[in-house]
């Protein structure tokens, strides 16, 4: 049974940072008090909750599924509390000991991803990015707090987030670089006389492609439909299929497999990757930093 003793604001700071740095002495230095001082306020949340809260481990102060469960509600009341004192919250990469929820589409997470992640390691060791695939359900993950950003070319999401651009892209086609009739220019005969590859992806807006070629009459002989972009590379150089690709992924695959790239039989549109995020993350200093570490890395080479 829970305890009646009094929860105090400067016992939820502790709670929070030893949450977030797995040590009692760093989130003690981090709040400016002494680690016996921590561990004390420590002892009155264990009595009020009835809880450990956190084990002692060889990875540092791991929290009880208790402690997981009121982590957000009391993270979100410090946020609230801050900004009612106009209070900025602090972020510092090289300390921060966090994980960042970011939905990203397939092509996101080859282009982006291992830039992020060389970048974390060098300036904020401590981070954690868990990824996940962009679905149906990433507008309400956005809307209840599940996913910090989404990332990719989301119309959807075009409306009731925020949001910003991070490159442009357009389309090309991929073949096999020994495809025995395709070489450098496409007409739009040789296109469809060929063998597609589609990639059905949810949540995003490469059906656009569909689209133009129906306007211009070009139809695609489908003889394969993926769900993801990941392995199409393999399949292409490895058969005569082509499939189109936005490009800055083309290019990242043909550095990889035995591809090339050439240009649609007819113009593509171009369109903008980008970030999206809810209100509830806006002027969180950790998020306004993991959103401005994207906007600087994901810039095209």
């Amino acid at each position: 049974m829970a305890s009646t003793t009094k929860l105090h604001l400067d016992g939820l700071e502790v709670f929070v940072q030893i949450y977030q740095m797995q040590s009692v002495s760093r989130a003690a230095a981090a709040l400016g008090m002494e680690q016996a001082s921590a561990s004390i306020a420590l002892g009155k949340l264990r009595q009020h909750f009835g809880d450990p809260l956190f084990v002692r481990t060889f990875g540092g102060m791991q929290p009880t599924p208790r402690a997981q469960s009121i982590y957000p509600h009391l993270q979100e009341a410090l946020a609230r509390i801050d900004a009612a004192r106009g209070k900025p919250a602090a972020f510092v990469p090289s300390q921060a000991v966090r994980e960042f929820r970011i939905c990203m589409t397939d092509i996101s997470e080859i282009i982006i991803l291992p830039k992020l992640l060389n970048h974390l390691q060098k300036v904020a060791p401590g981070l954690c990015v868990a990824a996940e695939k962009i679905s149906s359900e990433t507008r309400q993950k956005l809307s209840n707090g599940d996913v910090d950003l989404a990332v990719g070319f989301l119309p959807d999401l075009e409306a009731g987030f925020y949001q910003q651009a991070l490159f442009e892209q357009d389309f090309v086609c991929l073949a096999a670089k020994n495809h025995p009739r395709v070489q450098t220019k496409l007409k739009p005969h040789q296109f469809s006389a060929e063998a597609h590859i589609v990639v059905s992806t949810s949540g995003t807006g490469h059906a656009i492609v569909d689209k133009v070629l129906a306007k211009q009459k070009i139809e695609r002989r489908v003889v394969l439909r993926v769900p993801s972009y990941l392995g199409v590379a393999r399949i292409v150089a490895q058969t005569d299929c082509l499939v189109i690709v936005p490009r800055q992924l083309g290019m990242a695959l043909a550095k990889q497999e035995r591809v090339q790239l050439l240009a649609p039989p007819v113009p593509l549109p171009h369109y903008k990757v980008k970030q999206h995020w809810h209100e509830r993350f806006h002027a969180d200093a950790g998020n306004v930093w993991l959103r401005q570490t994207m906007a600087k890395l994901a810039t095209p080479a």
